[in-house]
């Protein structure tokens, strides 16, 4: 691991030139075969997708405690949130384009306004899902699922931690949304770093930051590309890595905030409803703080490979380093 300079300090494997690399969705079906061997109300619902969700992972560990679905979405949803009343604890997968995009309205009344301890995983969310367009690159799913009450919201930085946001929301009463990538990306953490629903990783902090980066999902290891960029320039940063949208970690943000006194939030989403926007919705009330938030600015997707579509919105290393100084000048 190489240090980016003396005066930072740097908590995640990175900037190696081998750093293994596997899509979140990984996680996912590593995390459910892992609770699954423990507690045998562990069960999986797929909706017609499960070699592309990992779902096919726990089914072949668990026939007996798989359900396929099929293309039925809201009746997934429901048949899980039925399933908590017996004790069980449902996962439903599905691409984040139709779970929770086309079921929304069972997830609302079936599972949240009950709190049914039901895990909705929406897989190739944002547009690094690449050449599968708009009508399947899910950018609204994080503000739709943080609206409902009670609902908590993750959104893992890497394979290893989506393996261990899984066993978390397991463990978890109430309803979990739970977000993955399709693509490869980079595996920032390891087994040792900590995870804890509501609580932030500080990445990165250098001496007397001028901005802070705040990512969420698999974009931190970019903020952290970012975060090198701007040392080689002179310009200290903070990299806060968000990985539960809802409950935010709201110590961990204003800190950010008070020792920058700018913040870039950076997610793989709409602009609006967001990250961004919850992290803006604590700062107009509790600290008032100059910010950019960079995603997708009310605009849908489009076809392409994953790194062009990244550097296109602006969320590939160079976008966000290009944001950050232009707010620390500001």
């Amino acid at each position: 691991m190489n240090m980016l300079n003396a005066s930072a300090k740097l908590s995640a494997r990175v900037f190696e030139d081998d750093i293994d690399q596997a899509p979140t969705r990984d996680g996912f079906g590593k995390g459910t075969v892992e609770v699954g061997k423990v507690d045998s109300r562990i069960v999986v619902l797929c909706a017609d997708l499960s070699e592309s969700t990992r779902a096919d992972w726990f089914e072949k560990e668990f026939p007996e405690r798989f359900i396929e679905a099929g293309i039925a979405e809201q009746s997934m949803a429901a048949i899980a949130s039925g399933m908590t009343a017996v004790g069980k604890i449902p996962f439903i997968a599905s691409y984040a384009a139709f779970n929770p995009g086309r079921n929304y309205e069972q997830i609302r009344t079936t599972i949240a306004l009950n709190q049914s301890p039901v895990k909705v995983c929406g897989m190739h969310a944002g547009v690094s899902v690449g050449p599968d367009g708009a009508t399947h690159q899910m950018l609204e799913d994080i503000g739709m699922m943080r609206a409902l009450p009670g609902m908590t919201v993750i959104a893992p930085g890497d394979a290893e931690e989506a393996r261990k946001a899984v066993v978390a929301a397991a463990q978890t009463d109430g309803p979990v949304y739970l977000r993955f990538g399709r693509s490869a990306t980079p595996i920032f953490t390891t087994s040792d770093t900590p995870f804890q629903i509501g609580k932030a990783l500080m990445l990165w902090e250098g001496e007397s930051p001028k901005v802070a980066i705040l990512s969420t999902g698999a974009l931190s290891y970019a903020a952290l590309a970012a975060a090198r960029m701007l040392a080689d320039e002179g310009l200290s940063s903070i990299v806060l890595h968000v990985p539960t949208v809802k409950p935010l970690d709201e110590d961990a943000v204003l800190d950010a905030a008070k020792k920058a006194g700018r913040i870039v939030t950076i997610e793989e989403h709409q602009t609006a409803t967001g990250f961004g926007s919850a992290v803006a919705e604590l700062l107009a009330e509790k600290l008032p703080t100059k910010m950019k938030i960079l995603g997708i600015n009310d605009q849908f997707g489009q076809s392409g490979e994953p790194e062009e579509l990244l550097s296109y919105y602006g969320l590939d290393a160079s976008g966000i380093a290009d944001a950050a100084r232009k707010l620390a000048a500001s």
